[in-house]
């Protein structure tokens, strides 16, 4: 026992030498900010960086990023300094415009986009940007119309292309999302082909034809937890409560450091009058997933 404490005092030490060492290397602080939980703890380490001539570009950056959430405006200055430092570079540009959607500035998000485009008119960046602003915002056809170009930029991207057929489904384009799909096939495996197919199936409110798919995908992969979780999903519509019970256990089997099939499972049991069997399942969440109390809350509610 003594030489083990021995050994974790040594490590402690060890670790807290960075902390007591003369400081002028953007890495260092960047390092000892990482370690810190929050963007206000951050603040005091790395708006400095901005004075600091061995910093680069991308320290700076990074160091922007690691203040985006709880210090936005802080986190401006250090990109205005990246800017500064290395004018022209496209990630400066797309980490601005993630800060002023931050601060709710439209027209800043807007124009700076713009910026970038004009900047590597053939890089697809700003355009998945734009998709994904566009989407959070619930703006849907200008997040289509953005995924379009960027698809058009990289036809040979797998991700753009399936992020393509999402939003054409989302916007109830199931016939086009489905040829964006077939296009696809000899670049996915049997088991994401089939996943991919019953979701969109789902989308379309076919759920007979989603759980035929999610079947083959168990069949293709039958340790694949995410197509047992689509699988059980797919019975649990369409009424099969065992089935749905007995294909969310097994994903979660599958995969024990997920608890979205658990959680699924409790909120299944909830909605089935199974209330002492969501009991056990909320304790098993909570013993598992102490970290994760909204969604175990949001789960298991018995008041909807």
């Amino acid at each position: 026992m003594r030489r083990a404490l021995a050994v974790v005092g040594v490590a402690f030490l060890i670790h807290l030498i960075p902390l007591f060492l003369p400081r002028n290397m953007p890495e260092q602080e960047l390092a000892i900010a990482r370690a810190m939980p929050s963007a206000q703890q951050r603040v005091a380490v790395l708006v400095p960086l901005k004075d600091n001539t061995k910093a680069t570009g991308a320290e700076l950056r990074e160091a922007a990023e690691l203040l985006l959430e709880g210090a936005p405006a802080e986190a401006r200055g250090l990109v205005d300094e990246a800017d500064r430092r290395e004018p022209g570079t496209i990630e400066t540009q797309l980490l601005r415009a993630r800060i002023c959607q931050v601060e709710r500035m439209d027209r800043c998000v807007q124009e700076t986009l713009e910026r970038a485009a004009r900047m590597a008119p053939d890089d697809a960046r700003p355009d998945l940007l734009r998709a994904e602003m566009s989407e959070r915002s619930g703006d849907l056809p200008a997040a289509l119309e953005a995924i379009a170009r960027a698809r058009s930029k990289q036809p040979q991207d797998t991700a753009v292309s399936l992020q393509y057929a999402r939003l054409l489904s989302v916007t109830a384009r199931h016939d086009e999302a489905e040829a964006v799909l077939r296009e696809l096939e000899s670049r996915l495996s049997p088991r994401d082909l089939f996943l991919q197919m019953g979701i969109l199936r789902t989308r379309a409110g076919r759920a007979r034809e989603a759980r035929a798919f999610f079947a083959r995908a168990v069949g293709e992969e039958p340790q694949s937890s995410l197509a047992h979780y689509h699988l059980g999903m797919a019975h649990f519509q369409l009424g099969d409560i065992d089935s749905a019970e007995e294909e969310l256990r097994t994903a979660d089997r599958l995969d024990v450091s997920n608890p979205d099939p658990l959680a699924a499972l409790c909120a299944l049991q909830v909605q089935a009058a199974r209330l002492e069997a969501a009991r056990i399942t909320k304790m098993d969440l909570e013993r598992r997933f102490q970290d994760r109390a909204e969604l175990i809350r949001s789960a298991c509610r018995t008041d909807r």
